[in-house]
C-alpha cells in the first residue's frame, strides 16, 4: 500500500479564503461601476441605436417615423436638388480642419515653449492662456464678433498699424474660414497644457548633452524637442481633427447672434460646417431622419480619417 501523503501546510501568513468572499468582491465591483454603465446605456448607447434606426426613416419629430431604407443616405450623397448644400458643408468642414488644426497645434506649441522657458510667473501665464477654453461659447462668439467688426473691431485696428486695409471678416466668403480658424487657435489652452507636460518630460540630460556638443536653440528644437514630442503631437493631431470635423457651437453663435440673423453659415454658406448643417436639418427643416443619416456618415468618415492617421503618421518618439 502507498504511504499516506503528508498534509500540505499552507505557507505562514496566508489565510484561506472564506467561502463567498470572491463572489462578494464581484458584486461590490459591479455596484461601483453600475452608475457609469447606466449612464452609458441610457445617454450614449440607446440614443446612438435610436439615431441609427431613425436614419433609415423619414421623420419630422411630430409624426410617426416612416421607414425609407437607404434613401436618406443615397439622397444626401447623390441628390444635389434635394440637398444642395450637403457637399458644400463637407468642403467647408475640410477647409476649416486643414487650417485650424495646424494653426492650433503651432500656437499651442509656441505658448508651451514660452511658458516652459519662464522661470517665475509661469503659473499666471498658464492660467491666462487657459481662460479662453473655459469661457462660454456665447461669450466667445460675442467677443469675436466685436473683434472682427469691420468698423470698430480691434483686429482691423491692429492690422491697420502695418498698412493692411480693414477687412469685413465675417461677411467675406474667402475670409470666414481663416477667421474661424484664428478663434480655434486662440482657444488652444488644452493643447498648450498637454504640450507643456510633454516638454517637462524631456530629460534635462539630453538638453545638456546637446549644449555641450555645440547645438544651438534651433538645432535643439529640431533634433530634440520635435522628435521627443512626436507622441504628444500625434495625440493632439488625432483629437484635434476629430474636434474640427465636429465644430458646431462657435459657428452657430457667430452666425446667429445679434440683429435677428438666421443661421445659414455666413455669406454664400462659407461657414456652413457639417454639424451646423446637420443641426439645421434636424431642428429647422423638420428632417430628423436625414440628420441622423448625416451623423452616421460623419461617424464613418471620422473613423476612416483616424485609421489613416494611425497608419501613415509616425507616432513614436525618436
Amino acid at each position: 500500500m502507498l504511504a499516506d501523503k503528508p498534509a500540505v501546510t499552507p505557507p505562514p501568513g496566508r489565510r484561506r479564503r472564506r467561502p463567498g468572499f470572491g463572489r462578494r468582491d464581484h458584486v461590490i465591483g459591479w455596484l461601483l461601476i453600475a452608475p457609469a454603465v447606466i449612464y452609458f446605456v441610457i445617454f450614449l448607447l440607446y440614443p446612438a441605436l435610436a439615431a441609427l434606426y431613425y436614419s433609415f426613416t423619414d421623420w419630422n419629430l411630430r409624426t410617426a417615423p416612416n421607414w425609407v431604407g437607404l434613401a436618406n443616405y443615397t439622397d444626401l450623397l447623390f441628390d444635389d436638388v434635394k440637398y444642395p448644400h450637403f457637399w458644400k458643408s463637407v468642403q467647408v468642414t475640410l477647409q476649416y480642419t486643414l487650417i485650424a488644426v495646424p494653426l492650433t497645434l503651432g500656437t499651442a506649441l509656441v505658448q508651451a515653449l514660452l511658458i516652459n522657458a519662464i522661470r517665475r510667473g509661469s503659473n499666471l501665464f498658464r492660467l491666462l492662456l487657459f481662460l479662453p477654453v473655459v469661457t462660454a461659447e456665447a461669450a466667445v462668439g460675442a467677443i469675436w464678433r466685436w473683434l472682427y467688426d469691420p468698423q470698430y473691431g480691434l483686429v482691423n485696428t491692429m492690422i491697420g498699424l502695418v498698412g493692411i486695409p480693414p477687412q469685413n471678416w465675417l461677411n467675406t466668403p474667402d475670409l470666414v474660414i481663416p477667421a474661424l480658424s484664428f478663434i480655434a487657435a486662440w482657444q488652444c489652452g488644452i493643447s498648450m497644457i498637454i504640450y507643456l507636460a510633454g516638454l517637462k518630460g524631456i530629460p534635462d540630460s539630453i538638453r545638456e548633452a546637446a549644449i555641450i556638443d555645440g547645438a544651438g536653440p534651433f538645432q535643439r528644437f529640431r533634433k530634440i524637442v520635435v522628435p521627443m514630442l512626436r507622441p504628444t503631437t500625434f495625440y493632439l493631431l488625432v483629437t484635434g481633427v476629430i474636434a474640427a470635423l465636429q465644430v458646431f457651437g462657435l459657428v452657430y453663435v457667430i452666425f446667429s447672434g445679434g440683429g435677428g440673423r438666421s443661421v445659414t453659415g455666413g455669406p454664400e454658406q462659407s461657414g456652413l460646417t457639417y454639424v451646423l448643417h446637420l443641426y439645421l436639418f434636424a431642428f429647422r427643416y423638420d428632417a430628423m431622419g436625414a440628420a441622423c443619416a448625416m451623423s452616421f456618415i460623419l461617424f464613418v468618415f471620422i473613423m476612416i480619417i483616424t485609421a489613416l492617421q494611425f497608419k501613415f503618421v509616425k507616432q513614436e518618439a525618436s
